[in-house]
């Protein structure tokens, strides 16, 4: 473990702890994405902050989660800065580790137009974050009210901190992304709430996702894995859900808006279901859906990643 300290915070109980991914976003727009072997012109270049873990703690934050952040930068420019976009956004800093080892992670994405993009990541010193990090950082993920993992670091690290937050009763939401086949079967029953995309879903499952039925079939297959939720999520269509309780498919709509750039859209869901678990945890996990959807709808009408995300005062208040 390398620079990384209590700072005060392991007495602190936090609504959202994130252990997860920071990446560096090296962004170029354009009219189209290229194909294999081929330059294009672009039209705007710019340097964001991003990676999945990230993202989602900024957005739990910006809606008015107490958030914490466990991860691992570089010892460089894109690690310092990175840790001033975490003050900025009131996170906490204290259980973000720089080392010298490896560089700040990094992805380069090209958004098309249409607000499509591709991304290729360069993980770094994500995949530095261990089990001595963990230990260290034991308090706020064990005593937090919802704890989120994603797959953007080592899996055996996600799937520990999973571990040592269920094993404590905290409510814990496992975001599969990027999906790997073959996942351990303890991802899904430390999970109270499992939540993916429709490639996601595919990978995850052998089950084609093309449709809203779809959706339902592949969810079935990692409800029976052993969480306790399955969220899909689809895009503009919104999301389908169900439960233990309900397994019966529910499909929430999505919102209908002109599509700036998708980028990050998917942690802005998660980022606000996991506000809505800790601060509304009495609200159906489907009414916590569809307020999650409206959010992530207006993170796509900007460019940017975190860039784009909503805070609490620019929203419909009723969602709160």
């Amino acid at each position: 473990m390398e620079n990384m300290s209590c700072g005060g915070s392991c007495a602190a109980v936090f609504d959202v702890v994130v252990v997860g991914s920071c990446m560096t976003d090296l962004v170029s727009q354009a009219p189209r994405l290229p194909k294999a072997g081929e330059t294009i012109h672009g039209h705007k270049f710019f340097i964001g902050y991003g990676g999945k873990g990230a993202n989602q703690c900024i957005q739990a934050g910006r809606l008015g989660a107490r958030t914490a952040m466990v991860c691992k930068v570089g010892k460089d420019y894109f690690g310092d800065s990175y840790i001033l976009n975490f003050k900025n956004n009131g996170v906490s800093t204290d259980f973000v580790g720089q080392t010298d080892k490896a560089a700040t992670g990094a992805a380069s994405i090209i958004v098309n137009d249409q607000g499509e993009n591709a991304i290729v990541i360069v993980a770094g010193a994500n995949l530095l974050l261990d089990s001595e990090d963990l230990r260290a950082a034991a308090p706020p993920i064990t005593r937090a009210r919802v704890l989120l993992c994603q797959l953007e670091v080592r899996p055996a690290t996600s799937l520990e901190a999973l571990r040592m937050a269920h094993s404590s009763g905290v409510k814990t939401v496992f975001n599969p992304a990027p999906a790997v086949p073959d996942l351990d079967p303890e991802f899904y029953s430390n999970s109270d709430v499992v939540c993916c995309n429709e490639p996601e879903a595919e990978l995850l499952t052998g089950v084609p996702v093309v449709s809203l039925e779809d959706a339902g079939k592949a969810g079935a297959v990692l409800l029976g894995r052993g969480c306790r939720s399955v969220i899909v999520t689809l895009g503009s269509e919104g999301c389908v859900m169900m439960s233990v309780q309900d397994p019966t498919p529910k499909h929430i709509a999505g919102q209908k808006v002109t599509a700036v750039d998708s980028t990050g859209a998917g942690d802005s869901f998660v980022g606000a279901l996991a506000f809505f678990m800790a601060h509304h945890p009495t609200l159906p996990l489907e009414e916590m859906a569809r307020r999650a959807n409206h959010i992530a709808a207006i993170s796509v009408k900007a460019e940017g990643t975190q860039g784009s995300y909503p805070f609490r005062k620019d929203l419909p208040q009723e969602l709160f």
